[in-house]
């Protein structure tokens, strides 16, 4: 069983955003709940945190947020702490499932949804779609879009005057005029969710307060979030079962890293130590947060700094390269896109690389039944130079639904009801049947755990969960151990987090920079592999700087010292 675990991403972070998550969206949903997200937000002119550019943050905030009541349904086996998401380790049996909504919320409307998938989408008016209508009390018809494509259609469909009733906005397709388009198009929620109103719906008053903070879009509160832990995703993964068989001990530094992969690899034997360690060493350097742009700012000293300005920013790529140029890379990870580092790993090749936390389990159970002996785990990210790393804070939710302006009030109340029941926590009825659908039809009963039919597998449609999602969790009860692991990673990783200036806000920057950096992440491809040098990337600081950097670091500044930061 693995329903919406927890993201810490990042698919934004440290990662190729967009190629990231063109491929590997389907996996990060159906078991990490999301994964690093490229928020490049667009807007109009302005400086203040008016109806277009900037954000909305401290009093004006409070006004807007909806009061917060944790659910008490079911108790996790692994609490949340330092940010992580809460763990449970066993199936809960049918005839214990709780139920977390009285009744039928919806009011019976008719209303159509648009959502990114990312495969065949189910027929439409399936067994599981009218059991969902059905529990829920409304008539919703999906029109599920190639995820792959998604910015596009989104893009036409906002520019048109034919908005579906509910729109599902991730957080990587804020580019250009959608923002912008956020605002113009989808209706206010406060009305119905602002302060204790929210109560109404407690499945959404148990979504964490920072993910709502980040769905104020525009000045109001627009979105409906899928939260996220704001962890960091990235876990640097190894080959637990060789390392113990070899005696390798984990390293505690950059240098220690770059002296056991020189141990591990040997081409004569078609073994490698890792993939492209690019991700993790924004972290053992302590880089800021660089998938969302407004995290990869942060107040120092009084002065704003981008994370491409700092010295570890260039000390991360400069030990990157090194991995590289020392032949402990995989060869085929020079090649940006040749094949896939995760079989490379499960296959022995590779033995350690870097991934969403969600690779965890979804390898470990891949891997069960073709090779008993593998073991994998995450090593806790080590200081550059020894000692624990100073890691940065992703957002809080990556992933939003919206409701389109002038829908009326029984539309509006109906679009919440999906909310509240797709938010609903595990160990409940609603969750299981968003997740498994029908018993006997979609589903069958195994061991104790619920396996999906080959009906189950056609209709069961994780769409559903964009509209809403309940505080990030993990559960995977066919493998109990990698639940409690991975939620003890999170843990010990989030006492080592800290918030950047910028933490949970929804900035939409004025559109003449929004282009700014996009050319960095393929720099940084080719510095690490040594098609370009470390000098290449301070000129392309240096002119960043004068085409408008500059002016953005005072723009973000004076957002700043008008709103006043989230982080806490």
């Amino acid at each position: 069983m693995t329903p919406n675990a927890a993201s810490t991403g990042s698919p934004r972070t440290e990662q190729s955003r967009r190629g990231f998550l063109a491929t590997g969206a389907v996996a990060a949903v159906a078991v990490a709940g999301g994964a690093p997200l490229l928020t490049a937000c667009g807007g109009g002119g302005g400086t203040g945190t008016g109806k277009k550019d900037g954000t909305t943050s401290g009093k004006e905030a409070a006004k807007l947020l909806p009061a917060h009541v944790p659910s008490d349904v079911v108790t996790p086996d692994v609490p949340a702490r330092n940010g992580s998401a809460a763990g449970f380790t066993r199936a809960i049996p049918s005839a214990e499932l709780k139920a977390s909504v009285e009744g039928k919320k919806g009011k019976g409307g008719a209303l159509t949804v648009m959502a990114p998938f990312w495969g065949t989408p189910p027929a439409a008016g399936n067994p599981y779609y009218q059991a969902m209508n059905e529990a829920i009390g409304v008539q919703a018809t999906w029109q599920n879009q190639d995820g792959n494509v998604y910015d596009q259609k989104l893009g036409a469909v906002l520019a048109s005057s034919d908005i579906p009733d509910i729109v599902v906005v991730p957080g990587w397709n804020l580019g250009g005029k959608i923002p912008s388009a956020i605002n113009a198009k989808f209706e206010d929620l406060g009305p119905y969710l602002s302060g204790d109103k929210v109560k109404a719906y407690p499945n959404l008053a148990a979504i964490p307060t920072d993910a709502w903070q980040r769905s104020l879009f525009g000045g109001s509160l627009r979105g409906l979030p899928m939260p996220a832990s704001y962890v960091t995703n990235i876990a640097p993964f190894y080959r637990k079962d060789l390392f113990e068989a070899k005696g390798w001990q984990l390293p505690q530094s950059a240098d220690e890293f770059l002296a056991l992969a020189k141990e591990i690899t040997s081409a004569r034997a078609k073994v490698w130590a890792c993939g492209d360690m690019t991700w993790t060493a924004w972290n053992m350097f302590g880089v800021l947060n660089g998938g969302d742009k407004a995290l990869g700012w942060n107040l120092v000293d009084g002065k704003l700094v981008n994370r491409i300005e700092t010295p570890e920013y260039l000390e991360a790529l400069e030990w990157t390269r090194k991995l590289f140029d020392a032949g402990v890379v995989h060869p085929d990870e020079k090649a940006q896109n040749q094949g896939d580092t995760s079989v490379r790993f499960t296959s022995g090749q590779c033995l350690v690389y870097n991934n969403d936390l969600s690779h965890w389990y979804a390898k470990t159970a891949e891997m069960a039944a073709q090779n008993p002996t593998f073991a994998m785990a995450a090593m806790d990210v080590p200081g550059h130079a020894g000692g624990a790393p100073r890691l940065w804070a992703t957002n809080p939710a990556n992933i939003w639904a919206f409701v389109r302006k002038g829908a009326p009030k029984a539309l509006i109340e109906d679009a919440l009801a999906i909310a509240n029941f797709t938010a609903a926590p595990y160990g409940t009825k609603e969750r299981m049947l968003t997740d498994y659908g029908v018993e006997g039809v979609h589903h069958t009963i195994k061991d104790g755990l619920p396996v999906k039919t080959d009906a189950g597998n056609q209709e069961v449609s994780s769409s559903w969960m964009f509209v809403a999602s309940p505080a990030p969790y993990i559960a995977h009860p066919d493998l109990p151990e990698v639940t409690k692991a991975q939620v003890e990673w999170q843990q010990r990783m989030g006492a080592l987090t800290r918030k950047s200036s910028f933490y949970g806000l929804t900035v939409t920057e004025p559109a003449q920079w929004t282009g700014l950096m996009n050319d960095f992440e393929q720099l940084e491809k080719d510095i690490v592999r040594g098609r370009r040098k470390l000098s290449d990337m301070q000129q392309a600081v240096s002119e960043w700087k004068t085409k408008g950097g500059d002016q953005l670091r005072d723009w973000y500044k004076k957002l700043l010292d008008t709103t006043g930061s989230a982080a806490s």
